[in-house]
């Protein structure tokens, strides 16, 4: 029977969105092209538009997937840890297997998805993601020092900083192919760190 002409065809959204996610990670958004998104995902340029609005719109959507479904071991520690040091230590302890995940791509799309790209908008949109993830890490370091567990004179944001710096380089080095047990040997040097930077008592 034929299919009648100009017809849309018929696709699995989040399915799609998954793929262009895993293209993103791989390639970061500057080396992933409209026509590399439409090959991979097996639909038409008008398709494309008219379904995620087009290359930066979804890139955007797919950042914010990303991060919920394949990052959420950040917001998890922060959320149910009780302490700081114990969110940071949880973050890079899980970090090595998160990066080398069996049949995802190396590394993290937050910290590298916009790495060589021109473009302002995804600029900008890249650095407020990280730097909500340093502000939600200081909030955690301010509720320990109005505890009492960390001392009064610590810097939150500098704290914030020093643990997404040191969670973006066990990225970089998880996409640079470090293998696993290197990598969980620098998790633990990371966690005697933030064992000693975030367990001064006042």
């Amino acid at each position: 029977m034929a299919t009648t002409r100009g017809r849309p065809r018929s696709f699995d959204r989040d399915m799609l969105l998954d793929k262009a996610i895993r293209m993103f990670w791989t390639n970061g958004y500057e080396a992933t092209s409209v026509r590399d998104l439409t090959c991979e995902l097996g639909i038409a340029a008008p398709s494309l538009y008219n379904t995620f609005g087009g290359k930066q719109q979804l890139f955007a959507e797919a950042v914010e997937v990303y991060d919920r479904v394949y990052g959420g071991f950040i917001d998890a520690a922060l959320a149910e840890e009780p302490t700081a040091q114990l969110a940071a230590a949880r973050i890079f302890t899980e970090a090595p297997a998160r990066y080398t995940r069996r049949g995802l791509p190396a590394g993290c799309l937050v910290v590298s998805g916009d790495a060589g790209t021109p473009d302002p908008v995804v600029q900008r949109a890249m650095r407020k993601i990280r730097e909500r993830k340093v502000a939600q890490f200081a909030d955690k370091v301010r509720a320990d020092i109005d505890a009492g567990r960390i001392a009064a004179d610590a810097n939150p944001e500098a704290l914030g900083r020093f643990v997404m710096a040191v969670l973006s380089g066990i990225a970089q080095q998880a996409r640079d192919g470090i293998s696993r047990t290197k990598l969980d040997q620098l998790a633990a040097v990371a966690v005697d760190l933030a064992i000693t930077s975030l367990g001064r008592a006042r």
